[in-house]
């Protein structure tokens, strides 16, 4: 099989109506990064001191040395920045990415969390990079953190986020049967769901551009105004989305050694006041987002096309191309994925093996279709899709006239190009199939076979809608 893992099409135009509770317009999901404590230091075992996510434009590791700047900027997020932001979003619902060893080394700091009701969910059991661990000592890591979690906060995490991932780390997360959302991924402004082997995992996408971070980078914000005129117009958007009829998510993302510096939070605070001013918007943890979203959008349960195997993708669409499966064969060894999981997918493969096939093959296909209101008809010896199409345009119901016509028409289409009038018959009438056909039995070949082409792939693409998009 040779199969392509990205999904590159989502939602894509329709995305569902996530039906926020009380018929909001916008979720609006903060998120407190508390990783001051848990970040790499010779103290903690590592290898060498912190480069990531601070003030120190350039930081690099000094390896086998503690760095006393790096650590006092970490330190001020424990000692001072959580205070702040605890102090503008203790009544709000937020979720914390805690880092364990870090809420392990911050009681009091957690005991707020607490007091506040905040979700606190895992952000792995050190603030490192994952991407060079093996799958065993990552899900070792991840094994630990979930004990130590439950063993500091008191409950097991039902949320989790490395953020400084491997390309195991989702399916890793999802294995545990742990998490009733992970939210390593940048993919989309909806939950969606993942599968891994018999196992579906939510996914709760999270933001790195709402997010502070981009203050300790240097294509960021600059100032405290950007921070707040970005989380607005963002907010804006999904809003007024929201009110067309297509409500959406609004991550945000904090941390305290950043959000917590004084400027910033002072921009928080107005962009968090904007937000408030508008009816319709809901404020929720990502727990509670996970929650209902599976509750009313749950895990689909039939086999996607790109995970079938070779006889079940033949089986469940080697008709659409009327009695042609060698199509449905040919399209299974694509480079098929969760792009080709729909009516339209599927139709891209299938189609793209039939514009390739010789012309001797394809005028099989041609040939392979009955004729309208003909013989095969009359016997009742079509396939049930071809029966379906017929009686859509009320060809099953012909006065002797009309068959008459049709019969004469049928013959002499058929003499001259050598294969049966083929047209869609569901975008048509009884009216317009007769003058289309009047109209094509006039036309060269090369037109006429480059239109009957046109319209098998039609007919399939409608099949297919039928049978995939219910």
């Amino acid at each position: 099989m040779h199969r392509y893992p990205r999904d590159m099409t989502g939602y894509g135009a329709t995305p569902p109506d996530p039906q926020w509770p009380g018929g909001a317009k916008i979720a609006v999901q903060i998120v407190l990064n508390y990783e001051e404590g848990g970040e790499n230091n010779i103290l903690h075992g590592d290898a060498a001191s912190e480069a990531f996510l601070s003030e120190i434009t350039g930081a690099a590791p000094w390896p086998g040395q503690r760095h006393w700047n790096m650590e006092t900027l970490y330190e001020y997020g424990a000692r001072a920045g959580f205070w702040r932001v605890h102090g503008l979003l203790k009544d709000l619902p937020i979720t914390v990415y805690g880092v364990t060893t870090a809420l392990a080394r911050a009681p009091e700091q957690v005991a707020a969390m607490k007091a506040a009701q905040w979700e606190i969910a895992s952000h792995g059991l050190k603030w490192i990079e994952h991407k060079d661990m093996t799958e065993a000592e990552e899900r070792a890591h991840m094994a630990e953190a979930i004990r130590l979690h439950t063993e500091v906060t008191g409950t097991p995490p039902r949320g989790w986020y490395t953020g400084r991932c491997s390309m195991n780390t989702v399916r890793l997360a999802a294995e545990t049967g742990q998490f009733a959302y992970v939210a390593d991924s940048y993919a989309d402004d909806l939950p969606y769901w993942m599968r891994f082997g018999r196992r579906s995992q939510l996914i709760v996408p999270y933001t790195m551009d709402c997010n502070d971070m981009r203050f300790a980078i240097q294509a960021g914000f600059t100032d405290g105004t950007q921070f707040e005129g970005y989380l607005r117009d963002s907010f804006d958007m999904l809003y007024a989305e929201g009110l067309a009829g297509a409500p959406k998510m609004l991550s945000i993302g904090l941390h305290c050694r950043i959000a917590g510096r004084p400027g910033r939070a002072a921009a928080l605070k107005r962009a968090l006041a904007h937000m408030a001013s508008h009816e319709g918007v809901w404020f929720a943890t990502r727990e509670q987002i996970a929650d209902h979203w599976a509750a009313l959008h749950p895990a689909p349960e039939s086999l996607r096309p790109s995970m079938m195997a070779k006889e079940q993708f033949v089986e469940a669409f080697g008709g659409v191309f009327e009695h042609s499966p060698w199509i449905a064969e040919q399209a299974w060894d694509l480079e098929l994925g969760p792009a080709h999981d729909s009516a339209t997918g599927v139709h891209s493969a299938l189609a793209r093996v039939f514009r390739t096939a010789s012309e001797d093959a394809r005028l099989g296909v041609l040939r392979a279709h009955p004729d309208l209101a003909g013989k095969l008809a009359a016997a009742k010896r079509l396939t049930a899709e071809s029966t379906a199409e017929q009686a859509s345009a009320g060809l099953d119901a012909l006065t002797d006239e009309e068959r008459a016509g049709f019969t004469a028409l049928n013959d002499r289409y058929t003499t001259t190009f050598g294969f049966p009038f083929i047209i869609a018959v569901r975008d048509n009438t009884k009216a317009s199939i007769m003058d289309a056909f009047r109209r094509r039995v006039e036309q060269d070949r090369d037109t006429e076979f480059a239109e009957a082409c046109r319209q098998v792939e039609r007919i399939a693409e409608l099949r297919l809608k039928e049978k995939l998009d219910r």
